[in-house]
């Protein structure tokens, strides 16, 4: 990507967190601005809590069309908008903002995004299915939501803590009364038999992240045509994955999560298409660079 060009017309969009400077989603949302002649330019805000309040106002001040919201905020974001979407609201996150006119209404494409890639990268259909998710926090909640709207058959959510995983369980359940979920604690010795039954299993959790550890799953015990799938995208090939690979699995890489989000959230505030695979070609071309 070349050098964002700044006119009198432009539109400020970006990404509000604290931190945020490790975010990728300025050099995908700016390659596809200048891919499509938007005269729009995405930033990173560091946003600390105390401020949130203050930077909300600011989208709908300043008139940006949109921002995307990471951790720390996207839970309390939902109590600052006009309007949360359905989506949004089961999730209980909002990650996309888009302003309406000065009328702020929040989205969660976490979920979208990462069946997309999903079903991209291979062919998986949640439709009867066993899955095994390890992690119940924001990202199990949005891949969790996800997964019982396309039909999964049957649901294992494994945590550290058993009560957050039954949490999680039992807020789903006023939405999916007939869903076949089970809580357990998230240890290798104990999902031997969920691992071995499962047709997917998903780390949520951000154990991998930057080559740190692996889920205490037990890779071993997936049987053959099996989909491990990890959020993490930093490394591309965690260990959760590169085990998986070993035995011959199939593996879903997070990067496509955070792609296809992202490109939800762009047709959002533009009304446009997606230019995917130009943000593709930034994200994977970010990832090659070495970290500052």
């Amino acid at each position: 990507m070349g050098k964002v060009r700044i006119t009198n017309r432009t539109r400020l969009a970006g990404i509000f967190g604290d931190p945020v400077e490790q975010s990728l989603s300025p050099v995908m949302h700016n390659a596809a601005f200048e891919a499509t002649g938007i005269d729009m330019v995405y930033l990173p805000f560091r946003v600390a809590p105390g401020s949130l309040v203050n930077a909300v106002t600011a989208v709908r001040g300043l008139e940006m069309p949109g921002v995307n919201i990471t951790i720390p905020h996207k839970e309390r974001v939902m109590g600052l908008l006009d309007e949360v979407s359905d989506e949004a609201r089961a999730i209980g996150a909002v990650n996309t903002v888009v302003n309406d006119g000065g009328r702020l209404r929040g989205h969660n494409t976490d979920g979208r995004g990462w069946l997309a890639s999903l079903v991209e990268e291979t062919g998986f259909d949640p439709r009867g299915k066993t899955c095994l998710v390890a992690g119940a926090g924001g990202s199990a909640r949005a891949v969790l939501h996800t997964l019982l709207r396309e039909g999964i058959g049957s649901v294992t959510v494994a945590n550290r803590t058993l009560e957050r995983a039954e949490a999680l369980i039992d807020d789903l359940s006023e939405l999916f009364p007939d869903a076949r979920m089970t809580a357990m604690v998230l240890s290798k010795g104990l999902l031997v038999e969920n691992a071995r039954e499962a047709d997917l299993v998903v780390n949520t959790t951000s154990l991998g992240m930057m080559g740190r550890g692996a889920p205490d799953l037990p890779v071993e015990a997936m049987r053959p045509g099996a989909v491990a799938s990890d959020i993490v995208y930093r490394p591309l090939d965690t260990d959760f994955l590169k085990a998986a690979a070993r035995r011959g699995l199939r593996v879903h890489r997070g990067l496509g999560m955070l792609l296809y989000q992202g490109a939800l959230a762009f047709e959002l505030w533009t009304g446009r298409k997606a230019p995917v695979e130009t943000m593709r070609a930034a994200l994977e071309g970010a990832l090659k660079e070495p970290r500052k």
